[in-house]
């Protein structure tokens, strides 16, 4: 008989059949939690219960625990245990092993044509104040403007009039200037204030193992960058889940990253967005970061923003991506995503946009609250 934790079917409670992949686990659970959540009005009971179950059904060796009807299983100690003297020594994992983990990507930051990049400093925003350019004009132009003071006795009355009337716009440019400049530093002081020298907002969900072997390969590589923001755990406008696993933000350039532990074999998306492995649809995983990347960049305006579906081989056998993108999503493995949205952030790096941070924030602090 098969032990269920708080006696409930975890697959009847979601409404799912026992064959349902973890894209559909994921939509049940979003439907059902927008009316069992305590803020709708369900109970923190109900809720933490429901959690559970998606948590069990959405994780691979969890829900095969689940399945062969055991409780469901606390997360593994990653560390070897403790071998007694004498005792024979482990059998070496093989291909097939479902502890299997991906080695860590190991690019040599020197070989990035961007990592000089790192020893800089950012700049605190707004990155939309008047500039240098503005105000150098002002300058020039009252100096010039100033030259004809000694001649002012013999100037006609009508050059008078033309003389004191551009003085007058002058003037009025460098008030309107100066007023820019110090909206400016008050938004820059602001913005120190608020965010310090913070580099990382939400906390990264270290079981799935692709989504800890990404948090590791952003903070050793773009996320070194100057200026660079990143976030662990974002929700879309409409929802209050963690529908992104990680974001990184530099300037006005946002990369939102989905990672992926799929079967090796060879992953396109088809014109349509959709997945295909091995020439053939791929039925094994589901990806709505297209949807997610079209939702950030229509509530961000002049925010350039891109998608990165980040794959990982399940198993110690080969794994390719054709990095074609479609719909602002690139399929990528872990050098591709190094070298390629790392550059590509690169060029965006060294000014903070206080706005586009204090969005994103916002969005951490709704999935974290749930």
């Amino acid at each position: 008989m098969i032990t269920r934790v708080d006696d409930v079917d975890y697959y009847e409670l979601l409404g799912v059949r026992r064959d349902a992949g973890r894209a559909e686990v994921r939509s049940a659970f979003r439907a059902l939690a927008k009316v069992l959540h305590p803020d709708a009005g369900g109970t923190a009971g109900t809720f933490r219960l429901l959690k559970t179950a998606y948590e069990t059904l959405s994780d691979p060796a969890r829900r095969a625990e689940y399945d062969r009807g055991g409780n469901t299983p606390a997360v593994p100690d990653p560390r070897p245990p403790a071998r007694a003297r004498g005792a024979a020594r482990p059998r070496p994992r093989t291909r097939h092993d479902p502890g299997f983990v991906p080695p860590r990507c190991t690019v040599p930051p020197a070989s990035l044509p961007w990592w000089h990049l790192t020893r800089h400093q950012a700049v605190i925003g707004p990155s939309d104040g008047p500039g240098h350019a503005p105000g150098a004009a002002t300058v020039l132009g009252a100096l010039l403007l100033a030259s004809p003071l000694l001649a002012v006795g013999s100037m006609s009355p009508v050059v008078l009039l033309g003389w004191l009337a551009l003085v007058a716009a002058v003037a009025l440019t460098a008030l309107r200037l100066g007023r820019a400049y110090l909206r400016a530093a008050r938004a820059r002081a602001a913005a120190l204030a608020e965010f310090g020298d913070r580099a990382e907002f939400g906390v990264p969900d270290t079981e799935p193992v692709a989504e800890r072997l990404t948090a590791e390969l952003i903070a050793r590589y773009p996320g070194r960058l100057p200026g660079a923001k990143v976030f662990h755990g974002l929700s879309r406008p409409d929802s209050v889940f963690a529908d992104v696993d990680h974001a990184i933000l530099c300037g006005h350039r946002l990369v939102l990253v989905e990672s992926k532990l799929w079967l090796p074999g060879h992953y396109e998306l088809d014109d349509d967005g959709a997945l295909w492995r091995n020439g053939h649809p791929f039925r094994g995983g589901q990806t709505s970061l297209a949807e997610t990347v079209a939702t950030f960049a229509e509530m961000l305006p002049g925010v350039e923003v891109r998608g990165a579906l980040l794959v990982y081989p399940s198993s110690d056998a080969e794994l390719t991506v054709d990095e074609t993108p479609v719909g602002g999503v690139h399929p990528l493995l872990a050098e591709g995503f190094v070298r390629g949205m790392g550059g590509w952030l690169a060029e965006g790096c060294g000014v903070m946009d206080p706005h586009t941070l204090r969005v994103l924030r916002d969005r951490v602090s709704r999935a974290a609250a749930v």
